[in-house]
């Protein structure tokens, strides 16, 4: 049998302090302006600037919960904790997806009621504040871009800055129309278009998320392709119970039973195995258990 190695490597670590840098960048600007566009909210009435602030409040959330899941994952985890603390990504990937359409419902909610009873927004001021707000943003989406395709979890965090830069791009339209041409109705309404942009987005990081917790196996792998690629295998006459599931982003594990004719030696197989599975699939992280052909499996009494 070849079972996981060890959780900590020296590439898991630079990649986790790297993400990290980022993830400190990020938060650090996203709260500086975070503050600034609550105030500018406040003092220009404005629904959309106190939504993209809103919205920006839950960046600031988000940054810390992606950088305490990549700093906890790398830590030496207690012996019955087998895969250490690796899922603490996905779980802030699944926090942040559920708090980015919270935060959508929020919006329509406030919308709603600022159509029934338009309120006066200082446009050009207004427009100003979310100006600063995308420049702001588009710099934390740079910081984190180099690190999302790899990791869900940093993944998360980029989604909802990329939102955010959404929700100032509609606040600085609504604040040029309400200075131009008066229409106070245009601030709800960029709300509304902000809060269906979130809930677009953070669908498909919710769906990711829940598919790694309910031990799937990967989008882009096939499982049945697998199966025949292993049963392919010179000595090896059947493939069973074969799982493939994620454990983290970029930590993907098999469990198989391998039958293999009586004449193989065992260390060949595994050996052409795990090869086969590293150079065709990327999996490294493989447990195979090893048995002769005519073996059974005794029914084990509960």
């Amino acid at each position: 049998m070849h079972g996981p190695p060890g959780h900590h490597h020296g590439h898991d670590h630079a990649h986790g302090s790297q993400n990290r840098k980022r993830l400190g960048w990020a938060f650090a600007m996203s709260f500086t302006y975070m503050v600034a566009e609550f105030v500018g909210g406040w003092l220009t009435n404005s629904l959309a600037l106190l939504a993209d602030a809103g919205h920006m409040l839950s960046d600031v959330a988000a940054l810390a919960l992606s950088f305490f899941a990549i700093w906890i994952a790398t830590q030496p985890s207690p012996k019955h904790r087998t895969y250490g603390y690796y899922r603490a990504e996905i779980l802030a990937a699944l926090i942040n997806g559920a708090s980015l359409i919270a935060i959508a419902l929020m919006i329509f909610w406030e919308a709603i009621q600022r159509f029934r009873s338009p309120e006066q927004v200082a446009g050009s001021m207004m427009m100003g504040i979310a100006i600063g707000g995308l420049v702001i943003n588009l710099i934390s989406m740079s910081i984190l871009h180099g690190g999302r395709d790899a990791n869900l979890n940093l993944r998360g965090a980029w989604l909802h800055v990329m939102m955010d830069a959404l929700g100032s791009v509609g606040a600085i339209l609504a604040g040029l129309a309400i200075w131009w041409f008066n229409w106070e109705w245009v601030d709800p309404l960029a709300s509304i278009l902000i809060g269906l942009l979130v809930i677009y987005s953070s669908w498909r990081l919710l769906a990711e998320a829940v598919s790694v917790l309910m031990e799937s196996a990967p989008a882009n792998l096939d499982v049945d392709e697998v199966q025949d690629a292993m049963h392919e295998t010179c000595g090896v006459t059947e493939i069973h119970d074969l799982h493939v599931w994620t454990i983290a982003s970029g930590l993907v594990c098999l469990s198989a039973h391998a039958v293999v004719e009586e004449q193989t030696p065992d260390a060949d197989v595994l050996g052409e195995l795990r090869e086969m599975l590293h150079e065709r699939f990327g999996i490294d992280h493989i447990t195979i258990q090893i048995e002769p052909e005519g073996f059974e499996e005794r029914d084990i009494p509960v």
